[in-house]
């Protein structure tokens, strides 16, 4: 079974498959998001699906230009994740096709903008998109301890290595795993409490 991703091409269904009947959330069994069984450090690049939902998002938040996208995409991945324009400007062109966004004319420029269409498309998929975005915060972060570390500089401890942090990531991910051959109604209430509990986590953040 392939998640609502169907209308992003190839590349999105591959990031959305699900794991047995575990619905919309499935993907959550798989630590990196989308990269891989190790997260990005798999090496897998971003499928064109993926790509374009991420554009739908940085639309989304204001009008932008191609060259814009991605100084965004590389300066939100610290560097990792470089889209070339080759892999930019025909995103750009298939979702202008779709109808997700418009685009005017500035002077030799093209300013892009989400349309109606295409923020019902990233309603559908929001809970992708802050994943791999997510993702991305997190690899910048690690970068920037490296270089941190490199040049002889304190570096102060990162949540991600916090031993707590890693015991909780290991038991929510074993749980999950767990819930794979748990009947439907048991898979349900799974996914209930994972939803109310990242909204919760959200608004601790936000505190």
């Amino acid at each position: 079974m392939y998640g609502v991703c169907g209308g992003f091409g190839p590349g999105g269904r591959r990031f959305m498959r699900h794991r047995r009947g575990l619905g919309r959330f499935g993907w959550w069994t798989e630590e990196g998001v989308g990269f891989g069984p190790r997260g990005m450090s798999a090496g897998r690049k971003l499928g064109s699906g993926e790509l374009q939902l991420l554009i739908l998002a940085l639309l989304e938040e204001q009008p932008r230009h191609g060259y814009d996208l991605i100084k965004e995409l590389t300066e939100r991945s610290g560097g990792f994740y470089a889209p070339s324009p080759g892999m930019v400007y025909p995103a750009l062109t298939y979702l202008e096709e779709l109808g997700h966004t418009a685009v005017e004319a500035e002077g030799a420029k093209k300013l892009y903008r989400i349309t109606e269409s295409g923020k019902a498309e990233l309603e559908k998929n929001r809970e992708t998109a802050r994943a791999i975005f997510g993702q991305f915060e997190r690899i910048a972060r690690k970068m920037e301890r490296m270089r941190r570390f490199f040049a002889g500089e304190a570096v102060e401890e990162d949540v991600d290595d916090r031993a707590e942090f890693r015991a909780a990531r290991h038991a929510l991910r074993e749980a999950l795993r767990a819930a794979r051959d748990a009947s439907p109604e048991a898979q349900q209430r799974v996914l209930d409490i994972v939803k109310r509990l990242t909204d919760e986590i959200r608004a601790a953040l936000k505190r």
